[in-house]
């Protein structure tokens, strides 16, 4: 390991988890814009073609303690802050993000002349209408195992907001 970083293992983790959504988006052929400043819980806003012009905004989070499932749910503890915005109704449907990568940094990205591999994968779930917390700092969120966040299920999120809602 050199000396020179300038990222701290959590900025890489967050430069990882923007690579991971840009890279799934590209896939799929939508548009990713980077807003300036996250002040009001949103990281990225994906932007589609046709009907409606459909739009999501995502908040991008990364851990290397998501562990496994139980009961089909990943348990991660979000800020309190993240939660109360991204649980409000919004025109543009939000959705949290959250990039698993392996506990060991050597394993987290891969380059060869063959491939490039980003270890692990992010899952999603919409917290709209969640109910009020009275935790102060952070809220236990409930990831669902089955809701990898891929090509095919951003191009479900995008039909969706189509419709106008996440489910």
């Amino acid at each position: 390991m050199t000396s020179d970083q300038l990222l701290a293992s959590t900025d890489r983790e967050e430069a990882l988890s923007r690579a991971y959504v840009q890279a799934v988006a590209a896939d799929a052929g939508y548009v990713v814009a980077s807003l300036d400043f996250d002040r009001d819980g949103i990281d990225y806003v994906i932007k589609a073609g046709g009907r409606m012009r459909p739009a999501l905004g995502i908040q991008l989070k990364a851990t290397t303690q998501l562990g496994e499932p139980h009961e089909g749910h990943y348990r991660y503890a979000l800020k309190r802050r993240n939660y109360d915005l991204l649980r409000e109704p919004t025109q543009t449907p939000r959705v949290l993000v959250v990039l698993a990568l392996p506990q060991d940094e050597a394993e987290w990205l891969t380059v060869t002349d063959e491939e490039l591999v980003l270890r692990r994968c992010a899952y999603w779930i919409s917290l709209t209408n969640l109910p009020e917390t009275d935790n102060r700092t952070s809220v236990t969120v409930s990831l669902p195992a089955q809701q990898r966040f891929d090509v095919d299920a951003l191009r479900d999120l995008m039909e969706q907001s189509r419709r106008g809602a996440i489910r």
